[in-house]
């Protein structure tokens, strides 16, 4: 399998096989890699209820193996936007009731677990978050919000300058209530960036895609063995970049390898000498 990925070290947005747009699955068997253009509600995998949850039941089923986190940057053009670093995922993280006496307001969190999007939120203070759940934004306290996941503090995940800590909280506030087409972002990390760094590359069309391609995620596989996607915009990065956590390092690994495969053998049918 090393051999194969190596092989496959730098993609563009246009030569990923992805998700018909049109919603019909493609002819090939190929496994969709890279961009996803039917996007969904990425953290619908939440439960509804969030108060009252039983948390240490929840606890035993959302444990998280950083071992199949996966290292990742992100690049626009050549400067680093974002970073999840070997350092960060060896940090750990924290049960909900540790991490409120490590929060400040404006902090960012992101809560984990095997096999779940990430669920990202604002520490407004008062022991509470705002966070985007089931379409719609919403003010709950963090050992609610949690879900029993565990967490942590990703200030400095992304590079941007960050807003005034008062300004932050005073942005998640003022969203509260929002809900379906009120929303301008498609999930709770974009929701979650956009109260911290007030950029509009993370709002729903926030980037005028006109073939170029400036943002670049590289995925860390190994050591020695990277891979790296081409992107229109940050909002479609994010997307691919949460389900690559959704699914894990080694899913990521293997889906690359079965790619590579495939791709050889259309190739060899093409041209059999």
């Amino acid at each position: 399998m090393g051999n194969q990925v190596e092989k496959l070290t730098h993609l563009s947005y246009a030569e990923v096989p992805t998700a018909d747009p049109n919603g019909f699955d493609p002819e090939d068997d190929c496994p969709r890699i890279g961009v996803s253009y039917i996007f969904s509600n990425d953290d619908d995998d939440q439960d509804d209820n969030l108060e009252g949850t039983d948390r240490e039941a929840n606890e035993e089923d959302h444990q998280s193996d950083m071992g199949n986190e996966l290292e990742c940057a992100v690049y626009y053009r050549e400067e680093c936007v974002y970073e999840r670093s070997l350092t960060l995922i060896e940090m750990g993280t924290h049960s909900p009731e540790n991490l409120l006496n490590k929060c400040e307001p404006g902090d960012l969190i992101e809560f984990v677990a095997n096999g779940h999007y990430p669920h990202w939120a604002v520490y407004v203070g008062d022991l509470q978050v705002v966070h985007l759940h089931r379409a719609e934004v919403r003010n709950n306290f963090l050992t609610d919000a949690s879900q029993g996941k565990r967490g942590r503090i990703v200030n400095d995940i992304y590079k941007f300058r960050p807003l005034n800590p008062d300004v932050v909280v005073q942005n998640a506030m003022e969203q509260v209530g929002a809900k379906d087409r009120e929303l301008n972002w498609r999930n709770s990390e974009c929701f979650a960036a956009w109260c911290k760094f007030g950029k509009r590359e993370f709002k729903i069309g926030g980037e005028i895609r006109i073939g170029k391609q400036p943002y670049r995620m590289k995925l860390q596989l190994s050591e020695k063995r990277s891979h790296v996607l081409e992107f229109q915009s940050l909002e479609d990065l994010i997307m691919e970049k949460r389900r690559n956590d959704q699914i894990g390092k080694v899913a990521v690994v293997q889906e690359l390898s079965n790619h590579l495969n495939c791709m050889d053998d259309t190739k060899n049918e093409q041209d059999p000498n």
